[in-house]
């Protein structure tokens, strides 16, 4: 029996699924939905099945998921009794669940050493040295994610309100904001005791958008964004002494470099590959050995 590999990248809207040989060559992917094992562990249970054998279809090969092993990289990975759960439940030969950071590093850097800032609506740095893992941030919204899109759009809103309050000038930005509320600035309040870390990030666009205008209240956003990666990229080059490729990942990554330290923006480079194909790659990397013992 031919030893299959399959990699998951898991997160809070989509799963996806890679199937590969012994060689790590990819023979098939599949897709389906939410696979955060923490807020829904049993619907994310389905979507991995799901998505892996959708990954042995597309191979030309009868789904036969007890086959194969297993590395899933999968969001809410960072609370035991979910991991447990979802372990004790996978329909994989073997499997190990490691976070969604684990897979994105992998993919981009490859075996060698190096880190990633994920920037998106939220924020996790991750740094390999001598075969050592070592993370920083991604603490959640409420205590951390500092220059993540959730905190950006939190300033937004911040400033619109320091604006209207006649405490710092009326921006492009601010105008725009407050017009989304209808000028309400009791709107903007009642949004914002209720708004979860993605509600934030959709008016990081504006941010973005503003700054290139060269609009004062979106550059001090974005230069203190900018300044809260800075601090957790030395702390990553502390760990790595500077060694190795350096990459920032996540829907903020090509927006960011401008405003960050010409220390940091000098040595960016872009991945090897992508988050899916590190959990490939740790798959074949992890079972390579026992599946073909057992083939």
């Amino acid at each position: 029996m031919a030893a299959y590999f399959i990699g998951i990248d898991g997160g809070g809207t989509s799963c996806r699924a890679a199937l590969a040989d012994g060689n790590g060559t990819v023979l098939g992917r599949g897709k389906s939905g939410a696979s955060n094992i923490l807020t829904d562990p049993d619907t994310a249970l389905k979507h991995i099945a799901e998505a892996a054998r959708l990954a042995f279809i597309e191979a030309g090969l009868e789904p036969d998921l007890s086959s194969a092993s297993a590395v899933l990289g999968l969001a809410g990975n960072n609370v035991g009794d979910a991991v447990n759960y979802v372990t004790a439940r996978l329909p994989f030969r073997q499997s190990d669940i490691v976070s969604d950071g684990v897979i994105a590093l992998q993919g981009a850097i490859g075996d060698e050493d190096g880190a990633i800032g994920i920037v998106g609506t939220g924020t996790v740095y991750i740094a390999r040295n001598e075969g050592k893992l070592h993370s920083v941030a991604g603490w959640g919204f409420q205590v951390s994610d500092l220059g993540s899109g959730a905190r950006l759009g939190q300033l937004a809103l911040q400033e619109s309100l320091l604006a209207y309050d006649n405490i710092r000038p009326m921006t492009g930005l601010s105008k725009a904001i407050l017009a989304e509320f209808g000028n309400n600035p009791e709107a903007v309040v009642d949004f914002a005791r209720l708004a979860k870390p993605g509600d934030f990030g959709r008016h990081t666009p504006k941010v973005f958008e503003f700054a290139r205008q060269g609009d004062e209240a979106a550059i001090r956003i974005l230069k203190a964004g900018a300044a809260s990666i800075d601090e957790a990229l030395d702390a990553m080059n502390a760990v790595t002494k500077g060694k190795g490729r350096l990459c920032l990942l996540g829907g903020l990554a090509s927006l960011y470099p401008g405003y960050l330290a010409e220390r940091h923006r000098v040595r960016l480079s872009e991945p090897l590959a992508d988050a899916l194909t590190g959990a490939v790659a740790l798959a074949v990397k992890t079972y390579g050995t026992t599946a073909e013992a057992r083939a």
